[in-house]
């Protein structure tokens, strides 16, 4: 089968295609033919060696993935050969860059059924992370008010709308060329970043999702409540200031769970949240991807590699 890996660490040009053998699932393993494979910035981290997870070279890269399951491991009753399938690799955040991947049964479940494969392939670690930020971390209920930073990205996009349908007011931040997609997710309020300072133009608020960190996040605290919170997954928080007196603050690394994909799945199925695929290229310009993620122009969205048949 071919598969995208590296052999060595560095900048996008390090990914080769290579043919390698199938693998074959182990105890608590699903082999799935994939269909599609998310590009994140988490596999440019891994690229550089730069993420806290970490493997062996060479490795294949890529987490975000669906398809169709091929075979399962010894343990796996949930999933059987046939069914379409998303979610993540495993903890390790590897190996969805190839036609056939191993994933752990705890961390997929059954695609959306209103997805295409590449759609699906866009969804589950920024969905996931958007709704932990929100509802495991923050804790946000309806009545409250949340800023959510960073909004017309692919985490920011599913905050809002989370947040919308979970009954919240919702304020958010993006560039001018995003003010209307971001309206059109349901931000009651939206700051042009560019042009206004937040903090003079946003109420004070309950919840702070923040995608951008730096400047932004350290004035993000003068518009929370007290007993507010402010949640990150831009950089751990020891390497900032402690926030405020009367405020809290949290970073967490995602968690993609079957559960939490299944809660995200019925969301879409009951039409009440929608993905933007940008970029959808083949498995042979993987580096073409991360050439994206490092700046090339790319459309709004997921960059997605399409790999199987499955549209």
């Amino acid at each position: 089968m071919k598969a995208a890996r590296i052999h060595r660490f560095g900048s996008p040009e390090v990914i080769v295609i290579d043919h390698v053998q199938t693998p074959t699932p182990g105890p608590g393993e699903l082999l799935v033919r994939v269909a599609a494979a998310g590009v994140g910035n988490w596999d440019a981290l891994i690229r550089e060696q730069k993420s806290v997870v970490s493997s062996a070279l060479p490795l294949t890269l890529g987490s975000d993935l669906s398809g169709v399951v091929e075979s399962t491991g010894a343990g796996v009753a949930e999933f059987k050969p046939g069914e379409e399938v998303y979610g993540v690799t495993n903890p390790q955040f590897i190996g969805a860059y190839a036609e056939y991947a191993l994933a752990s049964a705890e961390m997929v479940a059954r695609k959306p059924k209103g997805l295409s494969f590449v759609e699906a392939a866009s969804v589950p670690v920024v969905a996931v992370t958007a709704w932990q930020m929100l509802f495991d971390y923050a804790q946000a209920q309806s009545g409250q008010a949340v800023l959510i930073h960073g909004a017309a990205g692919n985490v920011g996009a599913y905050a809002v709308q989370l947040a919308k349908h979970a009954g919240l007011q919702v304020f958010a931040t993006a560039g001018s060329a995003d003010l209307d997609y971001v309206r059109s997710l349901g931000a009651d309020g939206i700051v042009n970043y560019k042009t206004t300072r937040f903090e003079e133009a946003a109420p004070a608020v309950d919840v702070v999702v923040d995608t951008v960190g730096g400047e932004t996040r350290k004035r993000s605290y003068g518009v929370l409540k007290q007993g507010g919170i402010l949640v990150s997954v831009v950089s751990p928080f020891p390497q900032t200031p402690s926030p405020p007196a009367g405020v809290r603050a949290a970073f967490f690394l995602v968690e993609v769970t079957t559960d939490r994909l299944n809660t995200i799945a019925k969301l879409f199925d009951s039409g009440r949240l929608a993905c933007q695929v940008g970029t959808v290229l083949p498995l042979d310009q993987a580096r073409t991807a991360h050439e994206m993620l490092a700046g090339a122009p790319h459309k709004r969205g997921r960059i997605v590699l399409r790999i199987g048949n499955g549209t």
